[in-house]
């Protein structure tokens, strides 16, 4: 899920649903931006393919709950641990402070173009030192 997911970020968000995605890279002016309708697509496809694989557990079924199990980890991660859209927990552990900088450095630009660190899991070398270059 995570190199799927590091595909749509970078060819369909920073490329032609920019003009969704773009609410993410902008200051939020209340609870909801338009970019959280990609979560509401991704969850009614997930719950689609389960239900569709419910009988036989075959491919569909094990898809959506992988669609699923990533986009708990993204809402619990994204939303709680870098955007602090809950006031939930904070963390020193170097890994989890790589992933942070990785995403402020995505943040950076309020643009399409120039964009970086567009994983959620997978975090280049260089976000592990305490500073940037």
């Amino acid at each position: 899920m995570e190199a799927l997911s590091w595909l749509m970020h970078k060819y369909l968000f920073h490329g032609p649903l920019w003009f969704i995605h773009k609410t993410h890279h902008q200051k939020r002016s209340g609870w909801f931006e338009l970019n959280d309708v990609f979560s509401v697509l991704f969850a009614a496809i997930a719950l689609g393919l389960m239900y569709a694989g419910r009988q036989t557990f075959g491919a569909g079924f094990w898809i959506g709950l992988g669609i699923s199990l990533y986009g708990i980890s993204y809402f619990i991660f994204h939303d709680w641990f870098i955007h602090n859209r809950f006031k939930a927990f904070k963390s020193n552990n170097r890994y989890l402070s790589a992933i942070r900088r990785a995403h402020k450095a995505h943040h950076k630009s309020m643009h399409k173009k120039p964009a970086e660190g567009l994983g959620l899991w997978w975090v280049s070398k260089k976000y592990f030192r305490k500073t940037q270059q």
